[in-house]
């Protein structure tokens, strides 16, 4: 990998973010909805095994500049083990700039074969409680913090007691955002930036489900900052299970099909900071050469074939098995 990423503002936010970050969405728990996690991580996944990889994808991170890292609390111990090697490493409060998210419960109770392992409660109590919780843990690193996978069917954007809490909040110099799911990831954006309270928003977009393109494009000229996840789609476009039409591009340039997934997202003018969900230092190195590829034309429209309805992408993400 070539050269720094370079630091940029995230939107209005004044937080300075790198083109990449990192979500421990996939290290902070022993299952999720990621495909060739038993290849990707092996059979033991005791808290102490989680904690070491968590730590080693962190430390090569920091070493390849990356200053940007995204948790929650329902991310199992992800708070946990990013504050512990914060202290550890003596990362100081703004070196880094740290995001979480508020609204989901982990209760998954560190099985792999639990029956549920998330919890949704997108209420003003749970907002307080949680926002104590990851006060208590990631203290003055704490910069960002957003509501866990809003959409306008939930309300949330309509609760008056959410939306004082979070008044406060910002006014007491923590930067708010939310993050969106679901095939009408649209127009919760767009209820988003009517509010007018918002700094940041996060989102999914990738070469399968490109809907909310437009408006993130809208929230980035309102000032919001644009945070992608999931932009290898929960494993559907790395190595794994790379469409053939990715596979083949990929082949054709030398590259992981991660990497031009990736950097198809970083070609975007919206885009503030994409997130690896690396589960190990190979797959972060292979996501991190996505900051250093052109993405051109040619890749555009070799790949635009690749794109989904958005109805049956969520399908299908909601038929991943936790594993």
């Amino acid at each position: 990998m070539r050269g720094e990423l370079g630091v940029r503002p995230l939107g209005r936010t004044g937080l300075r973010v790198t083109p990449l970050g990192i979500g421990l969405a996939a290290l902070g728990r022993p299952a999720y909805i990621t495909l060739g996690r038993e290849e990707d991580l092996g059979s033991d996944r005791g808290v102490a095994a989680m904690r070491a990889r968590s730590w080693a994808v962190l430390d090569a991170a920091l070493a390849a500049s990356v200053r940007y890292f995204d948790v929650a609390r329902s991310y199992g111990r992800a708070e946990e083990f990013l504050a512990e090697w914060l202290r550890e490493r003596a990362v100081e409060p703004g070196a880094v700039t740290v995001g979480s998210k508020w609204g989901y419960a982990y209760v998954g109770d560190w099985r792999m074969d639990a029956d549920r392992h998330e919890a949704k409660e997108l209420s003003a109590g749970r907002l307080r409680r949680q926002l104590d919780e990851s006060r208590a843990l990631l203290g003055e690193h704490l910069s960002l913090y957003q509501i866990h996978s809003a959409t306008v069917d939930s309300g949330v954007l309509d609760d008056e007691d959410v939306l004082a809490e979070l008044r406060g909040l910002r006014a007491a110099g923590m930067a708010v955002g939310l993050s969106t799911t679901g095939p009408r990831q649209a127009d919760t954006i767009d209820q988003a930036i009517e509010i007018g309270l918002f700094d940041t928003v996060q989102a999914t977009w990738n070469l399968l489900e490109r809907a909310a393109g437009p408006a993130l494009a809208r929230a980035h000229r309102s000032g919001l900052g644009v945070i992608v996840k999931e932009g290898v789609a929960n494993g559907r476009l790395t190595a794994h299970a790379a469409p053939p039409a990715l596979a083949a591009a990929a082949r054709d340039r030398g590259l992981a099909p991660d990497a031009l997934a990736l950097a198809a997202i970083l070609a975007q003018p919206w885009a503030g900071v994409v997130l690896s969900g690396a589960a190990s230092v190979d797959q972060l190195h292979s996501n991190l050469t996505a900051a250093h590829l052109d993405w051109d034309g040619e890749l555009d429209e070799r790949l635009a074939v690749l794109a989904e309805d958005p109805r049956t992408y969520w399908a299908t993400r909601g038929s991943l098995k936790w594993q």
